[in-house]
């Protein structure tokens, strides 16, 4: 007869003694009160799994902790992609975003029509082609020769999705969808109406678009559109006979399944793109995703290989030719040592989280708002969890208004984690006052 698990708080008293520690102790190491400690080891109490990594790494319990702690069962993918290699018929396009500008309107005058980047702030044009590009559609393929016209527009259409990059950093997701989506659809019917070779690089362009969509959703709080969009964008990838994408997915929805807290399907997704045929990139943002599934599940051993896996394997990155799109981020100054501040907060090593995530968020673009919230919330955490509340506090306060402004729902994972750090010490002077706006950054508009 199989040994049944010990249940999490008989597990925590027998490793607290054994360690040596009193209640008083590890209560003072984890920066939870020693009454929130005894309602738990007597069981009146149900951990949270952050409590559980924040033990683990206190008492060297290799994830023995993390793992009594029940988690989410995994929720089946509204999606299963099927590459065909073939364009997927128009009705199989992911249901279009409510209210859409026009898609005369959208490719007549670019990003910079359908929203502002903010006051003071100019948006570099999409390109000498983009007007020319407008006027082609409009007119249809036999007016201009689409193959002749074909790379032109490519070029134009790289610009225009940088300039949609860059409006991410700065601007809610769901602002962006709806003209996002519609270049998507514009560019796959273009690339329909357009010769071989320029076609296929149409087509791969609209792939990113459905990527950076998929993305787009997710931040907007819509899993299942993200998922649709990505598993879409591998449909568009395959049919121009880019097969990379496809492996690249498996990474975006691994990021999905991880802010679920679904640590095991985070590492097996991750681990899908590990083929040495994939380029060094696509596996090195691989490696550092079944890091952070690791992390989440209190294994430490693995989440440091996995992230010396990826900085070996970014360090080979040699570029996409053509100026292709680049995956990933491209904000982060040392992406691996970021990502390790960040597995270590969910490891339950607050202190060598935030003396990282201090060094690398110095470094970050000060234009990059979405980059340096992202970071910067899972910094202010790292200090909330060492027990520097006063400068977590002070960290939050810089935080928030660019937070309001870029609307994630990944970061507001955090904020709600930050959020419930903080409610632990109701009678400090910082949190008392910062309390009011963090709440109302996570208070959803009416």
């Amino acid at each position: 007869m199989l040994e049944q698990p010990p249940a999490f708080g008989a597990e925590l008293r027998r490793l607290r003694i054994a360690a040596g520690l009193t209640l008083t102790q590890l209560a003072s190491s984890v920066h939870y009160s020693k009454g929130q400690l005894s309602k738990i080891e007597t069981g009146q109490k149900r951990p949270s799994p952050e409590l559980a990594r924040l033990c683990d790494a206190t008492l060297d319990a290799r994830g023995g902790l993390a793992s009594l702690v029940p988690t989410r069962p995994p929720r089946r993918d509204p999606v299963a992609s099927k590459t065909t290699g073939s364009v997927p018929p128009m009705d199989e396009t992911p249901p279009r975003p409510p209210s859409p500008p026009s898609r005369r309107q959208v490719i007549a005058v670019g990003a910079a029509a359908v929203l502002s980047v903010g006051p003071g702030e100019e948006m570099t044009p999409p390109g000498p082609w983009a007007a020319s590009a407008s006027s082609a559609m409009s007119a249809g393929p036999s007016a201009t020769g689409p193959e002749a016209f074909g790379e032109p527009m490519a070029d134009a259409y790289r610009s225009l999705l940088a300039q949609y990059r860059r409006l991410g950093q700065v601007s809610p997701p769901a602002s962006l969808l709806p003209a996002v989506a519609e270049q998507t659809r514009a560019l796959r019917a273009l690339a329909e109406r357009t010769g071989s070779r320029a076609g296929r690089a149409l087509l791969a362009l609209a792939a990113r678009f459905a990527e950076f969509t998929g993305w787009l959703s997710q931040e907007a709080s819509d899993e299942d559109a993200a998922l649709r969009w990505t598993a879409h964008a591998v449909d568009l990838a395959a049919a121009c006979g880019d097969r990379d994408l496809a492996s690249y997915a498996l990474v975006r929805r691994a990021l999905i399944t991880y802010y679920r807290g679904e640590a095991r399907d985070t590492v097996a997704l991750a681990e899908g793109a590990r083929s040495d045929q994939l380029p060094p990139r696509i596996r090195g943002l691989a490696a550092q995703r079944e890091a952070q599934g690791h992390a989440l599940a209190g294994e430490h051993d693995a989440c440091m290989r996995g992230l010396d896996r990826a900085r070996a394997l970014l360090a080979r990155d040699q570029g996409l030719p053509s100026g292709a799109p680049v995956l990933g981020t491209t904000h982060l100054h040392d992406p691996v040592s970021m990502i390790t501040g960040w597995c270590l907060v969910d490891l339950g090593r607050p202190h060598e989280a935030a003396e990282i995530l201090d060094r690398e968020c110095a470094r970050l673009p000060l234009d990059a708002w979405r980059t340096q919230v992202r970071y910067g919330v899972r910094r202010a955490l790292a200090h909330a969890r060492a027990g520097e509340i006063d400068h977590a506090c002070e960290l939050t306060e810089q935080l928030l208004p660019p937070a309001a402004s870029v609307s994630s729902a990944t970061i507001a994972t955090d904020l709600r984690r930050l959020s419930r750090t903080l409610s632990r010490h109701p009678r400090n002077r910082s949190c008392l006052a910062v309390s009011p706006r963090l709440t109302a950054v996570l208070t959803p508009a009416p």
